[in-house]
């Protein structure tokens, strides 16, 4: 398959199907997310009290990222929209949004999940995986902090929301789940892994037993 333009977004997704398009008095766009949205039911209650549906399913259950891309849509710009959405989701959500002006990317309200920016000659990428860079060419340059929201294209990047001063990222990124080869707030997982098995080591160590003798 082959693909022409300057820019584009895609997702690894399990649960549900994205990216999706949308049409709105913001513009045409598209939005790929990484969420956990624990009051999803009484969103989409709130929404179709308003009578506003949903088109996009899976498995019977509605699109967390439509519902996302709605909670945008009701604010009179995308920095104001996905404001709306941190405010009003209880959980987690990083997004990315392609417009005609660039894409998007917010890192989550409390910055559970990593969003890394990475660039070469002529071109930027943005990714939650920062392994992802080197074989595609590109440097790993910046790590959006929490609630952070930037805007990428072809000329760089600059920050729309600055970052939030609280913190809650997911410490099981470096500890079980993540790629070792991955940077997350600039620590490396690896290198984290071997830190905290010296820690562990340093904290219950027994004499050395010579089990060859036994």
């Amino acid at each position: 398959m082959k693909f022409s333009g300057n820019s584009g977004l895609g997702v690894i997704s399990d649960t549900d199907p994205q990216p999706i398009l949308f049409n709105s008095h913001l513009g045409r766009f598209a939005i790929v997310t990484v969420s956990r949205i624990v009051n999803i039911a009484e969103i989409e209650e709130n929404f179709l009290d308003k009578k506003i549906h949903f088109t996009e399913n899976f498995e019977g259950n509605i699109n967390p990222t439509e519902v996302v891309a709605n909670l945008i849509c009701e604010k009179e710009s995308f920095i104001s929209g996905i404001e709306n959405v941190f405010d009003k989701i209880k959980g987690s959500c990083s997004i990315l949004i392609l417009t005609e002006e660039g894409i998007i990317a917010a890192r989550d309200k409390l910055g559970r999940t990593p969003v890394v920016i990475g660039k070469k000659d002529g071109a930027f990428a943005v990714a939650t995986e920062s392994c992802s860079f080197p074989n595609t060419g590109y440097d790993l340059d910046y790590f959006l902090g929490p609630s952070e929201i930037i805007l990428i294209n072809s000329d760089g990047y600059e920050q729309m929301k600055e970052p939030a001063d609280k913190m809650q990222i997911c410490s099981f990124l470096w500890v079980y789940y993540g790629y070792p080869p991955s940077f997350y707030e600039a620590v490396n997982v690896e290198e984290c892994r071997y830190k905290c098995g010296a820690s562990l080591a340093k904290r219950d160590a027994v004499d050395l037993v010579d089990f060859d003798a036994l």
